[in-house]
């Protein structure tokens, strides 16, 4: 199946603008289902597209039904989602009659209420990295730009130099499926990214668009972000397993606690639903009940 995930593989890239990380996912999902296949229907074929036309609904379910013993629902509404668009494609292109993904329910994903941070515990964490270090300087600043702009950590390692303007107090980013999006930064982000900028020289060499940097000057990865927030949660002494996108998290629901309007958040997230962007709505109760008990005569 080589050949018909690289066709797929050449839609997403040049179709759907799909970024590198998505594609990945994609292809990881279908490789994942075909060896399922393989082992399970023996003699199916593995080239071609005569191997298509024999993926049922059964086959299908009886894949899901494996998934669900080991992975978390979510994990697998995604996997399924790979196969509907990938099926799906191949009707398109004449090959395939009819999707038998779409006759699949998704699995029923539970609610998570996003994790995030108190304003004190974010303070407090903002807070740690000091020194006149050019690393230092630049983790202050990325993790003052997540919060300050709510940032996917994609969206932060993707940054270049151009993409931020200071004196506007403001960063174009290119969010999920490409879309590109200008959001608000805070002073103090700022104030952290413009004291790293003076800096960067000491780390990067020659013309290297991307903003934030590793020792060598490359550009950051995600992962580098993740151990970096890890760090220093340890040394604030935080009893919380924190992630970038606790940051972010954070941003939303500090903003929504504020009387920021939802689709207004919506914005600055980069969401395309705005049902995405209600589950912050869940973590905002506690303080609307503390308004309700306080205010209403009859609380």
């Amino acid at each position: 199946m080589l050949d018909l995930l690289q066709t797929f593989d050449h839609y997403l890239h040049g179709e759907r603008d799909a970024s590198p990380h998505t594609r990945k996912n994609y292809l990881a999902d279908l490789r994942a289902f075909f060896q399922y296949i393989y082992t399970s229907q023996p003699g199916f074929p593995r080239s071609g597209t005569d191997g298509l036309k024999r993926i049922t609904v059964e086959s299908l379910r009886g894949y899901l039904a494996t998934l669900l013993k080991r992975h978390h629902p979510a994990s697998v509404a995604r996997k399924l989602a790979s196969l509907r668009t990938f099926l799906q494609f191949w009707v398109r292109q004449g090959v395939l009659e009819g999707n038998p993904a779409k006759e699949i329910a998704t699995p029923k994903v539970p609610k998570r209420v996003p994790k995030f941070l108190s304003i004190d515990e974010t303070v407090a964490l903002l807070d740690i990295p000091r020194g006149e270090g050019v690393l230092t300087m630049r983790d202050k600043a990325m993790m003052e730009l997540i919060y300050s702009s709510g940032l996917r950590v994609s969206e932060l390692v993707g940054l270049n130099v151009d993409d931020i303007d200071l004196a506007a107090g403001q960063v174009r980013v290119l969010g999920k499926g490409r879309k590109e999006r200008i959001v608000p930064v805070g002073a103090k982000a700022c104030q952290a990214v413009a004291k790293y900028l003076e800096k960067r020289s000491e780390i990067v060499t020659g013309q290297v668009p991307a903003l934030f940097c590793n020792r060598r000057g490359g550009r950051l990865t995600a992962r580098s972000v993740e151990r970096m927030v890890r760090k220093y949660i340890r040394e604030s002494g935080l009893n919380k397993h924190v992630t970038p996108h606790v940051l972010r998290h954070t941003f939303a629901t500090h903003l929504l606690n504020q009387g920021a309007d939802l689709r207004g958040i919506q914005e600055l997230l980069g969401h395309a639903s705005l049902s995405t962007t209600q589950k912050y709505t869940h973590v905002g109760i506690d303080q609307l009940m503390a308004v309700y008990d306080k205010s209403h005569p009859k609380a």
